[in-house]
């Protein structure tokens, strides 16, 4: 008799997710010396998109005509967003940056609210950015800290986005032809920018590499673990990036955060834990 294998538990799926997203984060960090954030972005974004189309099999049709207005604009906002948090991970560290973009769901999610108590939780994440203002002895980069919250804006732009693209298009077509119409924009850019580094075949593979770990890998996670994990757990689960982008940072870059950047990560993750926890409607998946 064969041994069966266990289904994998959507918990574990979603906690690799996570890990992968920011180790991906990470990994694309450290390729900015060769590189720079434009080559690495567009790097990334491309080969997202190569693998959806080949794993999927995805082709043009009549939907993907009939919806190229909010698949450009979709497109857009990915470029924008990626672009900014990696220019904004140029100067800041991993962990602090994935938390103050973490604001922009975590706003959004408020926004829609009409519970007092979200508001408990707007007021808990501002205590936790006011600890990262650069005051008594605490330096930051201010660029830095306002390319990340404007990463923030264009997340929350994402999401109402892909909820309005998701509704029209089936399965991962949306956001395929979102990566493409991204590349379009930022592959002449990173070229631009990188000039012949683009062509190199370790650089490429690695400019690889974080196109899986970011975007191709934890989006199947994610979609998997939603079959069975319900959605305030799944939304609540999400809240554990900003440390994830901690402990990758240290890992990988050895970026150590004090006492009191910590705190203000782990203030932003309770906030987004308790907004998700009253919030029916969880961000969607890894872009």
């Amino acid at each position: 008799m064969l041994p069966t294998l266990k289904r994998p538990s959507p918990i574990g799926l979603l906690l690799c997710s996570i890990l992968f997203v920011q180790f991906g984060s990470a990994l694309a960090k450290s390729l900015f010396g060769e590189l720079g954030p434009w080559g690495v972005v567009s790097l990334r974004v491309s080969f997202s998109a190569l693998f959806f189309f080949v794993v999927w099999r995805l082709k043009w049709n009549a939907k993907i005509r009939e919806n190229i207005g909010s698949i450009i604009a979709f497109g857009l906002i990915l470029a924008a967003m990626n672009s900014a948090f990696y220019a904004a991970i140029d100067r800041i560290p991993l962990g602090i940056a994935i938390t103050l973009e973490f604001t922009g769901p975590l706003g959004l999610a408020v926004l829609k609210s009409q519970r007092w108590l979200d508001l408990f939780w707007a007021m808990l994440a501002i205590a936790g950015i006011s600890l990262l203002a650069p005051i008594n002895g605490f330096t930051i980069d201010l660029l830095g800290m306002g390319l990340a919250l404007l990463a923030g804006v264009f997340w929350a732009i994402y999401i109402l986005l892909a909820a309005k693209v998701g509704a029209r298009l089936s399965g991962i077509e949306g956001l395929a032809w979102a990566l493409v119409v991204s590349t379009i924009i930022l592959l002449p850019i990173g070229i631009a920018t990188t000039g012949s580094a683009l062509l190199n075949p370790k650089l490429l593979a690695l400019g690889a590499g974080v196109a899986l770990l970011s975007t191709a890998i934890p989006y199947s996670f994610e979609m998997t673990a939603l079959r069975s994990l319900p959605i305030k757990v799944f939304s609540i689960m999400l809240s554990l990036e900003p440390m994830a982008g901690v402990i990758a940072g240290l890992l990988i870059l050895q970026e150590k955060l004090s006492v009191r950047a910590i705190a203000a990560c782990l203030l932003v993750s309770i906030a987004a834990a308790g907004a998700a926890r009253f919030n029916p409607t969880p961000p969607p998946p890894t872009p």
